[in-house]
């Protein structure tokens, strides 16, 4: 079942129970690492919004810019993501493919009953618009069994709601998702591929064993002029039949939410603060790094800069720092060891700060 609807300001829906949407950041609302990257083509990875990644197949000629912009449908959210296309790919490669993914825990989907007799079906949500009229696709692939199921959709230059529906996958050899921290759901929206993935008959009506032919046929390229611009906000994927109204939230409850796999380090303050530490010699400071959740698992620590981008301030002395390393973390936190090259009082405590502009520095633990 697809179906959209013109007027994005009104509400679809009778809601229902709180906690239904199984997308964090749905709204656009954090971007932890980045409000705005450039450049972008070239890598898979996560660039600015919490929990958004960027696939890419092959690399393509084409580049684009990924922010966060705040140009939101009224009433649904103020943020939106943004992908702006800055290099054109007029000839297209065969492996070549652009998604935005969002990956999602096994043991957050067992309410979907997945490859089980009693399978409940899913609805997809959400507010696209772009500078003209394309042709996309949404995925919802199981890693788990390797099946998917691709359905089309259209943008305009306004705000669209379109809600898809999914049918129940009780099937023929599919097996429950795991009930673990590990990835089992990735909702993927396709806005550029290659042959690889369009020369087959695209699967649409059914959960199927997936052929990579099968799984974006029809869709355009947002890579085919420097105009194209493809906006998205309010994601919502829910059980049942029914796209409800957009569930919305706090903020404070979506940070903490994106904080299970990422956190922001590095306040975006001058000179900012990061931690306590405590000299443990004349030229040693360990840091000791509370998370401010418990994160999805041991997290890899990536501290932006070098290390004399950072100070240690032990009384009324600031001194740069020569070496700086993680120790020992785990899933609640861990310790940061920042080396100087002299000066420190054993068994003090010490400030750690920023003394120049530096861009996030990341704990993560995503899918």
């Amino acid at each position: 079942m697809s179906r959209s609807r013109d007027n994005a300001d009104a509400v679809t829906t009778v809601p229902s129970g709180v906690g239904r949407n199984m997308i964090i950041n749905g709204a656009m609302n954090v971007a932890q690492r980045s409000a705005s990257v450039t450049g972008l083509g070239a890598a898979s990875g996560y660039f600015t919004l919490d929990r958004w990644k960027v696939q890419i197949g092959d690399a393509s000629a084409g580049r684009f810019t990924m922010t966060q912009t705040a140009d939101g449908p009224n009433g649904i959210s103020a943020n939106c993501l943004k992908l702006d296309c800055t290099t054109a790919d007029t000839s297209i490669a065969a492996g070549e493919r652009l998604n935005l993914w969002h990956r999602i825990e096994g043991q957050n989907l067992q309410r979907i009953g997945k490859g089980v007799a009693g399978a409940k079906e899913i609805t997809v949500s959400f507010y696209v618009k772009a500078n003209a009229a394309f042709t996309f696709g949404c995925e919802l692939f199981d890693s788990d069994n390797t099946r998917q199921i691709t359905k089309l959709f259209d943008t305009t230059t306004g705000w669209v709601r379109h809600e898809l529906t999914f049918p129940a996958d009780v099937d023929d050899g599919s097996s429950p998702f795991d009930d673990d921290n590990a990835v089992s759901m990735t909702l993927e929206f396709w806005i550029h591929s290659g042959s690889t993935y369009t020369s087959g008959t695209l699967n649409a009506t059914a959960w199927a064993n997936s052929t990579s032919a099968n799984r974006a046929v029809g869709i355009d390229s947002f890579f085919s002029s420097t105009d194209n611009n493809f906006f998205i906000t309010g994601v919502q994927m829910e059980v049942g039949p029914v796209a409800t109204e957009f569930e919305q939230e706090d903020i404070s409850t979506t940070l903490a939410k994106c904080q299970r796999y990422c956190v922001n380090l590095s306040p975006e303050d001058s000179n900012p603060y990061i931690a306590d530490a405590t000299v443990q010699t004349t030229t040693l400071a360990v840091a000791i790094v509370e998370l401010p959740v418990e994160m999805r698992t041991t997290p890899t620590i990536t501290l932006s800069g070098t290390a004399s981008n950072y100070s240690l301030y032990e009384d009324t002395t600031t001194i740069n720092c020569t070496a700086f390393a993680a120790n020992g973390f785990n899933p609640k936190g861990g310790g940061i060891n920042f080396t100087v090259s002299s000066g420190l009082t054993v068994g003090r405590g010490a400030g750690v700060f920023v003394n120049s502009g530096i861009t996030a520095s990341i704990i993560e633990a995503e899918l």
